[in-house]
């Protein structure tokens, strides 16, 4: 972990310039003075798979930003089964509910190594109230995450299980170049689309033997758009 000063982030130090506190459309509209009203040093986090970033019923007191990797938000069921409700990715805010609630509601729990940095909710919070760009932005980052949510109701939980892995691929392969993307987990998947780990492999099995998603590298996948939509949306 690395504590990064505000003045260090601000000049874009210690890769501050690249970072999705300093890039990202949530403070874009900051001035320096703005800036500096996040107080505590910002915290620079690099993260194996497998972290846990928060838990659900710890006090939200943080917010964190993705530079890089990829984050589940997990809910478990009475009986211990784990439901996978989101995947956030970079420049996403992870904790968003910290500006409403004193408890986080999910675990988030890092799927893919990643990189985040870490701000005091409380002085976001204080922010939004002075400054209307950011108070906007907020609700953007609150109605896109409704959104995200209706969207995983509709695409993730319907229909048979090879649709919903056809539209899973598509979606991590969505934005990336030459849609390449990274397969995690079938138990991870399967947790994602409420399908079992057994389940999962078949049909990533069966999507490999037809060539709609081929290997390019030792932990890159491409898949073919086109016939994966065939599946998932016919």
């Amino acid at each position: 972990m690395n504590h990064i000063t505000q003045r260090d982030a601000w000049q874009g130090h210690a890769n501050c310039s690249l970072c999705a506190i300093r890039n990202s459309v949530l403070f874009a509209g900051l001035s320096e003075a703005d800036f500096e009203v996040l107080h505590k040093p910002i915290d620079q986090f690099e993260l194996k798979a497998g972290s846990v970033i928060y838990s659900a019923g710890e006090s939200a007191e943080y917010m964190y930003t993705i530079r890089s990797g990829l984050v589940k938000l997990v809910q478990y069921l009475p009986d211990g089964t784990q439901r996978i409700v989101r995947l956030l990715r970079t420049a996403d805010v992870v904790g968003l509910e910290a500006t409403l609630d004193p408890t986080y509601k999910h675990d988030a729990i890092v799927l893919q190594n990643a990189e985040v940095c870490r701000y005091p909710d409380s002085a976001a919070e204080a922010l939004s109230h002075t400054n209307p760009e950011l108070h906007l932005e907020l609700m953007k980052r609150w109605q896109s995450a409704l959104d995200e949510a209706d969207a995983w109701v509709t695409e993730f939980s319907t229909g048979t299980s090879k649709q919903r892995v056809a539209r899973l691929l598509i979606m991590l392969s969505k934005g990336k170049v030459g849609n390449s993307f990274a397969l995690f987990s079938r138990e991870d998947m399967g947790a994602m689309l409420g399908i079992t780990t057994e389940t999962a492999s078949r049909m990533i099995a069966e999507f490999k033997r037809q060539h709609f998603i081929v290997k390019v590298t030792s932990s890159e996948y491409q898949c073919d758009i086109s016939r994966l939509e065939e599946i998932a949306y016919n």
